[in-house]
């Protein structure tokens, strides 16, 4: 019995769309190496234009298999997904591993590991939305990053199947529940995207849509001759070049902008079998060939960007940069034509050796990224006077276990973590950032001196009342949940249900001038007065100083004893992962000028975060506890130490470092002012 074959008639055209949008990726993604990262137009729609014909291509042979026998050959199925897709990721993984290992420093190496983990599971994007967060390596370290849109359609095809078994016994109602969820998914995008970007970006229930809206094109398409003439190829050409062109990434991507290449998409494919010069010149040679090496360019384009630009440092002009790219290029070539082709058409293949060299592969890969995980990113791969900044990038994690969200009580919703011993906290620690790099010497010194303690901290988000946030490196959702908790810690205080004594942590220079400095100077924050404040002040300073003050002398009436930590003072230039990576690679010999900076320029940059702090010294309010000393001399302050690093970057200290100065925190610790 001949089995059924519900594979489309080939369309060349469809080739020229996939084209268009892997070629809109690499170019997006290598402009974006000479401009500092910020590609040219919206050439990462290109992923969402993959996802429609994607949909519209394996939705409907899906659909087309069950309607004509009632059932999907799912282990079939299965298996014409490993043999178009394993071969050519095992090649890149594989290739990618070994330059991995030759070139990244242990704490990149080791988030390789973990990476390399998720790829080979269809699970890279789960782990790179985890991934995100204020300390994350940076996309352009992350080599194995452009898989997560790979797992999306993955997961997409391991879920469809079986909403068509299930649901398939009515045309009606399967057809009105991908409506449905269509529907759903579209909305959640578009609704969340501003409070949760990271999640509709890599998730695949946000992401469904732009499959699904494939899926039910085939549908209507299927057994029937398009009405439609040039119109809609001419439409969705525009739609799909405009978005490539004015879609924007950032904090408002995907959202509904993506809905622009997504219509225009489907219009293409839907107009795709009419004569007409959009179509002729999708399907002309050269659009066609790009369009069926696209899987291989898209794998391979990535980590040839990403490793080059890593060894290089920076591409030093546009040569260098088509030389890379024509790297990729070749690569791609390569893989296709010796990799993909061979494996996909050949026929000595069988399906048992494909599934058993799959999972003998699959297993290999996994095995490799849990140990270089385990073994911490192998460190002795380079020599002892790099370690020191190596150490210094891999010293900044605690151990938060003990935190918890409590769901009665004066913080109910925020989350808290208890230090020292079990009992009534003695000491309320609230702070930001940098009351994370205390964690290590805080969390010592509360069991030193048996002292039960509360942390509550939340990065970017000042301890001060009266004001709201805006900052270009949260989301907006991040900086109304420092809104919120800040209200709920104002009232657990104004309650008397806190706490007889607290210590204040905060980066006081970057709240007060408004900007980062150094290697963070595009960080930005701006503070306004909260809703309802009778403030006058309208400067980041002016409402710093006057919020500032007020929550001081509003503290000050709460409890016991309030004490402010002094800032550690900024340095500039240092950050443990860049320098480790120039030393390791002969791009830097002198460190003095990243490592050091001068009392006096140390001391301007802290001078007006310091201003309301000493102000309410004065006025016996609080106390300031100065951690200078432990940095700088007469002269200068330093990121190193007795010829280690202490700094994780330019104003975040190590884990070493904070319990080194452990013992400033005894007072506050015990009550008692000169246990110190």
């Amino acid at each position: 019995m001949k089995t059924y074959d519900p594979h489309p008639t080939y369309r060349p055209e469809i080739d020229g769309m996939r084209a268009i949008a892997v070629l809109a990726v690499v170019f997006f993604h290598f402009s974006g190496a000479m401009f500092g990262g910020a590609g040219i137009g919206g050439g990462m729609v290109g992923v969402d234009i993959f996802f429609v014909i994607s949909g519209f291509l394996i939705g409907g042979i899906l659909m087309r298999e069950h309607g004509r026998t009632g059932h999907i050959a799912l282990g079939r199925f299965y298996l014409r997904r490993i043999r178009r897709l394993a071969p050519a990721y095992f090649a890149m993984a594989v290739v990618s591993l070994v330059a991995a290992w030759a070139i990244l420093l242990p704490f990149e190496f080791r988030e390789f590991g973990k990476a390399l983990i998720a790829s080979t599971t269809y699970l890279a994007n789960v782990h790179f939305f985890r991934e995100t967060g204020y300390f994350d390596i940076g996309v352009e370290n992350k080599i194995l990053l452009h898989n997560w849109s790979l797992a999306v359609e993955e997961q997409f095809y391991v879920f469809l199947p079986f909403v068509i078994l299930a649901l398939g016994f009515s045309k009606r109602l399967l057809q009105s529940s991908l409506v449905l969820i269509f529907v759903l998914s579209l909305v959640a995008c578009v609704w969340l995207t501003r409070t949760n970007q990271s999640a509709t970006f890599y998730l695949f229930p946000f992401r469904a849509w732009e499959m699904l809206a494939g899926v039910l094109l085939a549908i209507w398409a299927e057994g029937r001759a398009s009405p439609l003439k040039s119109w809609p190829s001419w439409v969705g050409m525009v739609l799909m070049l405009g978005g490539i062109i004015w879609v924007q990434p950032g904090m408002n991507f995907p959202g509904w902008q993506v809905a622009v290449p997504v219509l225009g998409a489907v219009l293409v494919l839907a107009g795709g079998q009419n004569s007409n010069l959009v179509n002729r010149a999708l399907s002309s040679p050269i659009p066609v060939f790009f369009g069926r090496i696209s899987y291989s360019l898209y794998l391979w384009h990535w980590p040839v960007l990403t490793l080059s630009l890593y060894w290089r440092g920076q591409y030093a002009s546009w040569a260098e940069l088509a030389f890379w790219l024509l790297a990729a290029c070749a690569l791609s070539v390569f893989s296709w034509r010796f990799i993909e082709q061979p494996v996909r058409l050949s026929t000595r293949i069988t399906p048992r050796v494909l599934l058993l060299s799959w999972a003998l592969i699959s297993l290999v890969l996994v095995g490799a990224g849990g140990a270089i995980y385990l073994k911490n990113g192998a460190p002795g791969r380079f020599a002892p006077q790099i370690r020191t900044h190596i150490d210094a990038s891999a010293d900044f994690l605690q151990d938060w276990s003990r935190c918890y969200v409590p769901e009665s009580g004066p913080f109910i919703g925020v989350e808290v973590c208890p230090i020292g011993p079990e009992g009534k906290p003695q000491v309320l620690i609230w702070g930001d950032s940098h009351l994370r790099m205390l964690h290590a010497g805080l969390t010592l010194a509360a069991d030193e001196t048996a002292t039960p303690a509360l942390i509550i901290w939340n990065a970017g988000c000042p301890p001060i009342f009266g004001i709201t946030k805006v900052e270009n490196s949260t989301s907006a959702a991040e900086d109304a949940a420092c809104t919120t908790a800040n209200a709920r810690i104002h009232a657990a205080m104004e309650n008397g249900q806190v706490p007889p004594r607290l210590l204040l942590v905060g980066r006081w220079s970057y709240y007060a001038i408004g900007h980062g400095t150094g290697l963070d100077e595009d960080y930005e924050i701006v503070f306004s007065p909260a809703e309802g404040s009778s403030l006058a002040a309208t400067t980041q300073q002016g409402i710093y100083t006057a919020t500032l003050s007020e929550s001081l002398t509003f503290m000050a009436g709460v409890f016991d004893d309030v004490q402010v930590v002094r800032q550690p003072p900024e340095i500039p230039l240092y950050g443990s992962r860049v320098i480790a990576r120039e030393v390791a690679h002969g791009r830097l010999d002198d460190l003095a000028e990243l490592t050091n900076i001068s009392l006096a320029t140390a001391l301007d940059r802290a001078r007006l975060g310091e201003m309301p702090l000493r102000q309410a010294m004065a006025t016996d309010l609080v106390r300031l506890i100065d951690t200078w000393p432990y940095f700088c001399d007469a002269q200068a302050c330093s990121a190193m130490r007795d010829g280690k690093a202490q700094y994780f970057d330019n104003n975040h200290i190590t884990n070493s470092a904070g319990i080194r100065l452990r013992r400033v925190f005894y007072p506050i610790l015990t009550g008692v002012q000169d246990a110190f």
